[in-house]
């Protein structure tokens, strides 16, 4: 998985923007069944928008961490209770990036 470039970050932050949020962690934070739901939503979006209940920063980090480990995904942005992620399709992806 090669790192994503700061243009190409700026790019799909700008895609980002208008996206619904699609996938609403609880408080019992990274459970199956939220899991589930984001292997379930990457197959089907390639840039996600996913809402983190949680006041303790350090373990929100810890989460955030564990949604990009797990899904195999690129932190696109982080912005107060929210994250964006970005895992391209493995065939005929949707979202072009720009080479620099």
């Amino acid at each position: 998985m090669t790192k994503l470039t700061n243009n190409q970050k700026k790019f799909l932050r700008s895609k980002g923007h208008s996206l619904k949020l699609v996938v609403m962690m609880g408080q019992h934070g990274l459970s199956e069944g939220v899991l589930a739901e984001l292997k379930s939503s990457l197959e089907v979006h390639e840039l996600l928008k996913i809402k983190i209940r949680g006041d303790d920063k350090e373990h929100k980090q810890t989460i955030i961490n564990e949604i990009v480990e797990i899904t195999k995904s690129h932190l696109v942005q982080v912005i107060g209770n929210v994250m964006v992620i970005y895992r391209a399709f493995d065939k005929d992806p949707q979202i072009i990036l720009p080479r620099k």
